[in-house]
């Protein structure tokens, strides 16, 4: 405790600047467990890990954008859904904090023996991912400007006319890790949600 006051930094003041932000995530997350409100977060210039045991969407589309950041433009590929369905969801970022060194915040919900996560019209937008992924009816090397399956590229985004893109009626993800940049959905049901802020690092993988 008194190296973190020589430093300039104290719980309790750190307390009082971080609760009022946490209170208001968790009214969010409160209101988009109850699908009052849509989810959407833009782009930061952080990026955010997720995982996931089970992901089943419909109407799947995935193609590639550049999103824009203060530390400039970032390549990255978006998927997107008409709607999806997923079983223990888990979403991490690491805060860096000037002094008081990083700080993490966890979102799960979706976890075994309750309901699972919903979303309609989901796009992520990522630079990694491992997953395991089976596909019904996929079309790979679609226009992104002639998909039909899903529900097409995502307004606002920044991708070339007539570039690739692959879709398909359906998809299953299983054992899922994911690294983004900005997820957005018309609607975000989490059923089960619990949020965590902790001193230092603590992610989903």
């Amino acid at each position: 405790m008194e190296s973190l006051a020589r430093g300039g930094t104290r719980w309790k003041r750190f307390a009082v600047v971080m609760v009022p932000s946490v209170a208001a995530t968790a009214a969010i997350g409160v209101a988009l467990s109850q699908g009052a409100l849509a989810a959407s977060f833009s782009v930061s210039g952080q990026q955010f890990k997720v995982t996931a045991d089970q992901l089943d969407g419909t109407g799947f589309v995935q193609y590639g954008a550049l999103d824009s950041t203060e530390k400039g433009k970032k390549p990255v590929a978006v998927v997107g859904m008409n709607s999806a369905k997923i079983r223990n969801l888990c979403q991490s970022v690491v805060v860096p904090v000037p002094v008081f060194g990083d700080v993490s915040m966890k979102l799960s919900a979706g976890g075994a023996g309750g309901p699972k996560v919903e979303a309609k019209k989901l796009y992520i937008d990522a630079d990694d991912l491992y997953a395991n992924a089976t596909f019904k009816n996929i079309d790979i090397g679609v226009s992104t400007d002639k998909t039909t399956k899903g529900p097409g590229p995502h307004k606002g985004d920044a991708y070339a006319k007539g570039s690739f893109a692959q879709q398909a009626e359906s998809v299953r993800f299983t054992d899922v890790k994911q690294r983004a940049w900005a997820t957005t959905a018309g609607t975000f049901k989490l059923s089960g949600l619990h949020m965590s802020v902790k001193k230092g690092k603590s992610e989903c993988y």
